[in-house]
């Protein structure tokens, strides 16, 4: 396993992280803690969770776990949460006001069984309240001990530049992470997204990196999923839905060049797809979200692997997104760029 920042802080984490999303829904907690135990094993730290994963009950399940770990085991995890969406009912039970994120940091807290979490998350922008209001709290719960580091989720481009602007304007705690959907299949945030992260020393942990499992070549053309797979049990599911993606040709394009470059390695398509994630721009760590511990075994194929330039390159001409020629494409680019040249 390999280790990088938290974004420009000083907390070292590994470069693959547990996403325990399935915690208490798909997985149940004997499940969830031999992931967690093989994990630790592996050599991975951080694990990233959130109030509203299965409905708090991830939280529980997690704190369980950590409440009968020996202290050497428990100093080892670097441990992320996330608030913002309603566990209730209620006007003021959802959002990134004062209020709310009070209850849901206090919440998460209690059922973690911690007195801080490492890295507290806004899991999304809030349109209503004022970008001070919500940075104001998060600072403030910096100062109490409750919250070590804050980072942002599924923010667009401006939204994270707002964000740290008044930040610093204000003279509160920046963000150091922003986590976002980031896959072979959806690389559109490279346009804006990836590069506002950088330039602000935020580090990306991606969510979903084997998009949904399009990535493990388990969907086939033309041949709807059915059984004991996330798309078998809702083809219509989220971002995810077979009728969407498996429209498009670019979508098999990026499998099959994902199954040949696996081929090559002879290993699994997971562990390629995975390690060129973890080697894109601005990346910390990549979330990694399994049913199973086999899927997690699958998954932990990648802690070390680095594709070859040329592996690289396949994949990346498979998943290119091809944006239009403005303003992201060919002509628009060039509009926003330079040559330092001298001489006649």
């Amino acid at each position: 396993m390999e280790f990088r920042t938290l974004g420009r802080s000083g907390c070292a984490v590994s470069t693959l992280a547990l996403g325990t999303m399935t915690f208490g829904r798909e997985t149940d907690e004997a499940g969830s803690h031999e992931q967690l135990d093989r994990f630790l094993e592996a050599g991975g730290t951080l694990v990233d969770t959130a109030d509203v994963y299965s409905n708090g009950v991830s939280e529980e399940i997690i704190g369980r776990w950590l409440a009968k770990q020996p202290a050497g085991v428990r100093e080892r995890v670097v441990l992320a949460t996330k608030g913002r969406f309603p566990l209730g009912e209620g006007p003021n039970g959802v959002g990134l006001s004062r209020r709310h994120l009070a209850d849901a940091l206090d919440g998460s807290l209690r059922r973690l069984g911690v007195e801080r979490v490492d890295l507290y998350q806004v899991h999304a922008f809030d349109p209503w309240t004022p970008v001070e209001e919500t940075l104001r709290f998060l600072d403030d719960a910096v100062r109490a001990g409750k919250i070590h580091y804050v980072g942002l989720s599924n923010f667009t481009g401006w939204q994270l530049q707002r964000a740290v602007d008044v930040a610093e304007h204000r003279g509160l705690t920046v963000p150091v992470t922003l986590q976002p959907q980031y896959n072979l299949l959806v690389r559109e945030i490279e346009w804006e997204i990836v590069p506002a992260a950088a330039a602000n020393g935020l580090g990306l942990l991606p969510w979903s990196p084997l998009g949904g499992g399009w990535l493990t070549g388990k969907y086939r053309q033309d041949e709807r999923p059915t059984g004991a797979t996330r798309l078998g049990e809702n083809p219509d599911r989220g971002v995810e839905a077979y009728g969407r993606r498996s429209a498009v040709q670019r979508t098999w394009d990026v499998v099959e060049a994902v199954g040949a470059v696996a081929e090559g390695r002879g290993c699994s398509m997971a562990p390629v797809a995975l390690a060129w994630l973890v080697d894109r721009p601005a990346v910390t760590s990549v979330i990694l979200g399994a049913r199973t511990l086999e899927q997690l075994e699958d998954n932990l194929g990648a802690a070390g692997l680095h594709l070859s330039a040329e592996e690289t390159a396949r994949l990346d001409e498979a998943s290119d997104p091809a944006p239009a020629d403005y303003p992201y494409g060919g002509p628009g680019s060039e509009q926003r760029s330079r040559r330092i040249e001298g001489g006649r």
